[in-house]
């Protein structure tokens, strides 16, 4: 197949089905740290248990599956037109957003399913870049969830040439405030097991737990989950902000900027920079590894319900 990265942009790919009970919802709200008070995620029994809001970014390596899957067959982009044949041991999280447009059942049910299209293709002298519009539905085809992810393919290349052309894209973040403090501060602590938990919700990536994927892909050994780290700073932002409602989030993205391992701990600092939609505020954040110095999190951006009595 001839490499062209324009005729990727756009591609559509089939219809994924998806599926998710209790369980799932418990063990993704462990695999991004909640607490045990936590209770609205971490306890089914609560009478304000939901999924956590950032839930739907599993479904794609997950699918409909309760076992282990294939990370080599879930994370295989081949047979999309005009991409390169990629190595999946240098594949990395790039960006992520999502948009909750509608609040999620506990439990899926049949006839769930994920639309994707790739909306963006970029090239430069580091790999390519592919972007990715996804929107979970129900049976009847009503959207829950909008997704935007980036992922990136370390030394890859199509032309060697700088390439960029995309269809759509997620609300960007504002700088961050430089003449103020933060108005919310968050610590975290990941453990040493933290990916271990994580990977049960369906991404097992050979990199979050075998040290020697890590170390050929220069990263050192193991590193934590990009969407795992993504889940701790979504926790610090709607516990701070939030009052912990699992329907105050809104909006949440940001870029993978350093990689976490398990066991590093996270510090996520948030600004209010003004009024969101639909009853929210605009919020603009940063996660700092304070194990390695350097920020994992970055370009944070998140349209919350804020609770004015909120916990740090």
């Amino acid at each position: 197949m001839s490499v062209d990265l324009a005729k990727a942009v756009g591609h559509q790919s089939p219809d994924k089905p998806v599926a998710w009970n209790k369980r799932d919802l418990l063990l993704y709200a462990a695999g991004i740290g909640a607490k045990r008070d936590d209770y609205p995620f971490v306890y089914e029994l609560d009478k304000k248990f939901a999924p956590f809001p950032t839930y739907p970014v599993v479904l794609g390596l997950k699918g409909e599956d309760q076992d282990v899957n294939s990370f080599a067959t879930r994370g295989n982009i081949e047979g999309t037109p005009g991409l390169p044949k990629f190595d999946l041991n240098r594949v990395v999280h790039g960006s992520q957003t999502i948009e909750i447009l509608k609040p999620l059942p506990v439990v899926s049910g049949a006839g769930w399913k994920l639309k994707q299209r790739i909306c963006g293709v970029h090239e430069n002298k580091s790999g390519i870049i592919v972007d990715s519009e996804v929107t979970l539905v129900d049976g009847s085809g009503t959207s829950y969830a909008r997704l935007y992810g980036s992922a990136f393919h370390i030394g890859s290349k199509a032309t060697g040439k700088k390439f960029d052309k995309v269809l759509a894209g997620p609300p960007q973040a504002k700088p961050v405030p430089k003449d103020r403090k933060p108005d919310w501060v968050v610590t975290d602590q990941t453990t040493p097991e933290q990916a271990l938990v994580y990977r049960l919700s369906g991404d097992y990536n050979p990199l979050h737990i075998d040290p020697r994927i890590g170390l050929a892909a220069g990263f050192g050994g193991v590193i934590l989950h990009g969407l795992s780290t993504y889940g701790f700073g979504a926790r610090a932002l709607l516990s701070a902000v939030g009052g912990n409602d699992p329907h105050a989030l809104k909006f949440y993205g940001c870029r993978f900027t350093s990689p976490v391992k398990p066991g590093d701990a996270l510090e996520t600092s948030a600004w209010e920079v003004g009024p969101g939609p639909e009853g929210t505020v605009e919020v603009v954040f940063v996660t700092k590894n304070l194990t390695s110095g350097k920020v994992a999190l970055g370009g944070g951006i998140a349209y919350i319900r804020k609770v004015e009595k909120s916990k740090l």
